[in-house]
Parts: C-alpha cells; structure tokens; sequence
C-alpha cells in the first residue's frame, strides 16, 4: 500500500480533492486533518501559512493515477507532494482497499 500526501490552503479544497480521488478510485481512503502551520520558503523569503493536509491511501498500481489526478486538480501551482511505501498492513484491511480499488460502476454514497 502506498500513503501519499499533499496540502491545501483551503478546507473546501482538501475536502474536494480528498472525496474526488476516493469518489474516482484513485484512492481507497482519503484524511483531511487540520489546520496545521507549515513553514517553507517561496520566492527567496521563509513563508508560513496555515494548511489542511490530505493523507490518501491507495494501492501500488493506482499512485500513478492517483498523483496524476491530484496534481491535475490541485490548486497550488506546486504541490506538495510525497509518497510512501508502507511496510506493513493489516490483512484485513488491505483486503478491504483490495475490494475497494476495483474500478467499476458502484453506486456510492459520495455520488451526486
């Protein structure tokens, strides 16, 4: 299983990002947490702002859909973005995302 993340300025734009790449199966599970304070240089200056990050989890043949759609979606002209090998993942679980990443017409919930 891979864990990527990115961050936004925005709840609306987290929010939007994290119910779109699990609404298009990109992503089995998508957590939008804060806000967190980041700090970071932009344009020769040491910036901080304030940011939700988004944490996805997807299986390994998706990260390249998955990073391709955020980045196509994103609002920030450079996202940040990082991915992660898990060492480890409950059976139960990765069952679960298995099931989960199958690409297919399923109603969902999170449909319009």
């Amino acid at each position: 299983m891979i864990i990527a993340w990115t961050t936004t300025a925005e709840r609306t734009d987290a929010d939007r990002l994290a119910r779109g790449a699990v609404e298009h199966r990109h992503a089995v599970c998508a957590q939008v947490d804060g806000p967190i304070t980041s700090y970071y240089h932009w344009q020769g200056k040491v910036e901080h702002s304030g940011e939700y990050r988004i944490w996805f989890k997807c299986l390994p043949t998706n990260a390249s859909a998955l990073s391709n759609w955020v980045h196509a979606h994103h609002p920030y002209s450079v996202p940040q973005w990082v991915e992660v090998n898990t060492e480890a993942v409950g059976e139960k679980y990765l069952s679960w995302a298995i099931a989960n990443s199958t690409p297919g017409p399923f109603p969902t919930s999170l449909s319009p």
